[in-house]
């Protein structure tokens, strides 16, 4: 059976400035992300890496085309919908893990449950089974700061998940960690996104890893094109 589209991009563009001062990223951007499968994103700093990125999730509007969630049209819904889609459909995780400080790894993972809705009690009991998961079960009491690199980043996935998305977006997820790292936490986020079914697409510099993914593209002409 094939796989549905969950995040399709159609005919994009993006463009930054005005006149002759006007700057085109993406000219007419096709691109479609299906359900289970992880793709990387592999392109040049300055060719529309994080462009491409925002757009998909909804973080900035396009000039011209078609941005689908679901097969939603997104392009002409107001701010507080395309938030409200963001808060559920689409997780986020950055080359920094943005975790807060002052809470521990369970609170961190709890706290994207609790503001969509989720009790206290059921939202515990998710973060927990996704720290398990993620194999930090053990470290769920403590915070960022005594977590290594590569913790930080799992409870970040974890709680990047943590509302079961249909999209998994990530922005160098693996670019502050050492090689061996890096690995381990490919593998923890390709287990998810083979568990759980939902889409993923992953900018980054390492081409082992993206070797590792499903498809490679970038961005070539304001395009994206297969790799």
């Amino acid at each position: 059976m094939a796989r549905k589209p969950v995040l399709q991009l159609s005919r994009v563009e993006r463009h930054y400035g005005e006149g002759d001062t006007k700057l085109s990223i993406l000219k007419g951007a096709d691109f479609e992300l299906r359900t289970g499968e992880i793709v990387a994103l592999v392109a040049p700093s300055g060719t529309g890496k994080s462009t491409l990125l925002h757009l998909a999730g909804l973080l900035e509007h396009p000039d011209g085309g078609e941005v689908k969630i679901g097969g939603r049209d997104c392009n002409g819904l107001s701010d507080e919908q395309r938030t409200a889609i963001r808060r559920v459909e689409i997780g986020f995780v950055y080359q920094f893990h943005h975790l807060l400080p002052e809470f521990t790894a369970l609170e961190n993972i709890m706290m994207p449950q609790l503001i969509a809705g989720l009790s206290r009690k059921d939202a515990m009991g998710r973060a927990a089974q996704l720290l398990d998961y993620m194999r930090i079960g053990h470290r769920a009491e403590h915070r960022p700061a005594e977590l290594s690199g590569g913790e930080q980043q799992r409870v970040a996935i974890a709680r990047a998940v943590a509302n079961a998305p249909r999209v998994l977006l990530a922005d160098e997820p693996t670019g502050n960690l050492d090689p061996k790292t890096a690995a381990y936490v490919f593998d923890a986020l390709e287990a998810l996104v083979r568990q759980s079914g939902l889409a993923a697409m992953i900018a980054t510099h390492n081409h082992e890893l993206a070797a590792r993914m499903d498809r490679r593209v970038t961005i070539d002409g304001g395009k994206v094109v297969e790799l």
